[in-house]
């Protein structure tokens, strides 16, 4: 079922898409100096990076649209919320082991990610089909 967008939906599909794209070009572009200085693997760096790509593309189509699938608002949500938990996950499982700046590197976005993901799920909520 579509959803015409609020103003309020398309702003954090927005932002999301701002902050995640510049997320991937630094990513993309500095993941070596970064792996040095947070202790977090440049793979994971790059590769994160890369998936941001795509992540944003599908973001700002949604924003241009005047109305969009319930469902694929609710992807771009479990997918904020699946890439936070993951965040936290790789730290508490010791997958990965970074230093402390790594470490409020990796919690700091999470916890901006997770944000993005309540924001987007409470403006769902007001959006009226």
């Amino acid at each position: 079922m579509p959803l015409t967008l609020t103003p309020a939906l398309r702003k954090t599909l927005q932002l999301d898409a701002v902050t995640s794209g510049a997320a991937a070009i630094l990513l993309l572009v500095t993941a070596a100096p970064l792996s040095r200085l947070l202790a977090l693997p440049e793979g994971l760096l790059f590769w994160a990076g890369v998936a941001l790509v795509p992540f944003v593309i599908v973001l700002w189509m949604i924003a241009s649209r005047e109305a969009t699938p319930r469902l694929l608002l609710i992807d771009v949500v479990l997918l904020n919320a699946g890439w936070a938990v993951s965040s936290f996950a790789m730290l508490a499982t010791g997958w990965v082991s970074p230093n402390l700046l790594g470490m409020v590197f990796v919690i700091a976005q999470a916890c901006a990610v997770a944000l993005f993901a309540l924001l987007q799920f409470a403006a769902m909520r007001e959006t009226h089909s």
